[in-house]
């Protein structure tokens, strides 16, 4: 599947906007990747986790891999299609974890997958938990990665979709300065 089909899927489903958001970091961008949009249509989901499979093919795994909350939907769907089991890390006291008795054995051979990379820093901390279990990591499939080539992991990456959206300060934000209205969306400005 080539990456403008794929793009294609994100804009059908209403998941890639264009405007004036507020992102985690505090910058501001003209484009943003509301994943949810995605993840509520399963025919999508089966379709995107098939090339995350179709791009791991030649590895065989064991189990996958995603933290909460839209990892949990990708990994179901991925070792679905693949016969496999899955597991999740969630956040206990701010740290990602194993919890709900998810065990991973020695040598279990591991795919992790993500919804959105940004910084890397919640597959960092999935990654940290798979190695402390012994089990070996085959690669890390994302959704999408807009860390901008910043996201370097020690294993195989591999993203649909690679945006490198602009940021801007607030200071210095043109489309403060054209006085677009700002959106804030994402998890943590839910009411």
């Amino acid at each position: 599947m080539e990456k403008e089909e794929i793009l294609e899927i994100f804009r059908q489903a209403g998941a890639f906007l264009e405007g004036h958001f507020l992102l985690t970091s505090g910058l501001h961008s003209p484009f943003y990747i509301e994943k949810f949009k995605i993840l509520q249509f399963p025919r999508y989901v089966e379709i995107l986790c098939g090339e995350i499979i179709r791009h791991f093919s030649g590895e065989k795994i064991d189990v996958v891999v995603g933290p909460a909350v839209g990892g949990i939907i990708l990994a179901y769907e991925v070792a679905r299609q693949l016969g496999v089991k899955m597991a999740f890390t969630e956040r206990e006291e701010g740290k990602m974890v194993f919890r709900r008795d998810f065990q991973l054995k020695k040598g279990d051979r591991v795919l992790i997958v993500e919804d959105v990379v940004t910084t890397g820093a919640s597959v960092e901390e999935v990654i940290k938990r798979v190695e402390e279990t012994g089990s070996q990591i085959v690669g890390i499939g994302v959704l999408v990665d807009r860390s901008g080539k910043k996201a370097n992991f020690s294993y195989p990456f591999y993203p649909l979709l690679e945006i490198e959206a602009q940021t801007y300060s607030p200071e210095e934000c043109p489309l403060c300065q054209q006085k677009i209205a700002l959106q804030k969306r994402g998890s943590r400005y839910l009411s």
